[in-house]
């Protein structure tokens, strides 16, 4: 079972990210502000979770929290700023949305840019610690991989409706034979060299 809250005098809302690792499409990030009182037998970090389980959990958590926000920011911010920054500002972006000004902030990592003059904490594997990051798992994966699909439609060739992006084999595989598309990540490394061997 998850921990309820960091501490108990101030709200806290929990971030994270979803889609750093992935070679195409946007960065999501999303702030959760739960009850203290909360409570979920399943709800955990979203990478351990089946999909059809991270899709009931967002209605759960949609219905239950006081305060949720997603954001996202995409693959051309991302080249210019890089990942780790494009994370930061998309979990800034969730946080300016909360209808609630959170009065400490929690960040699944162990890195985060200062959010206003608000406190934060941050929690390695916090996704897998606190109820509120691992809510915020759930939205900023869901929410991205509804996004994704959406963009397979266009662009079926890449696999995005199974792989979401993300460096699979066969998605690399795409890259070699069609080149990238427009989403793609051009500050990533697409391809691997011992690729080709296989192809």
């Amino acid at each position: 079972m998850l921990l309820p809250y960091f501490q108990n005098d101030l709200i806290e809302a929990g971030c994270d990210e979803a889609g750093r690792g992935c070679l195409a499409g946007p960065v999501f990030a999303a702030a959760v502000i739960l009850p203290k009182s909360f409570q979920h037998d399943v709800l955990t970090d979203s990478k351990q979770l089946t999909s059809k389980e991270r899709f009931e959990l967002r209605i759960f958590i949609e219905t239950n929290a006081i305060a949720f926000a997603v954001a996202q920011v995409d693959h051309l911010e991302i080249d210019r700023i890089n990942i780790l920054n494009a994370s930061f500002l998309a979990m800034h972006k969730a946080l300016q949305q909360l209808s609630i000004v959170p009065e400490m902030i929690l960040v699944d990592g162990n890195r985060f840019h200062k959010y206003l003059t608000v406190p934060h904490q941050c929690i390695i594997k916090g996704d897998g610690k606190y109820f509120s990051i691992a809510a915020a798992s759930i939205l900023a994966k869901t929410y991205r991989d509804d996004f994704m699909c959406k963009l397979s439609e266009e662009c079926p060739e890449y696999h995005w409706i199974s792989n979401k992006g993300y460096p699979t084999a066969r998605h690399r595989e795409a890259v070699i034979i069609h080149g990238m598309s427009p989403y793609h990540r051009r500050t990533f490394r697409i391809t691997d060299p011992q690729m080709e061997l296989f192809l």
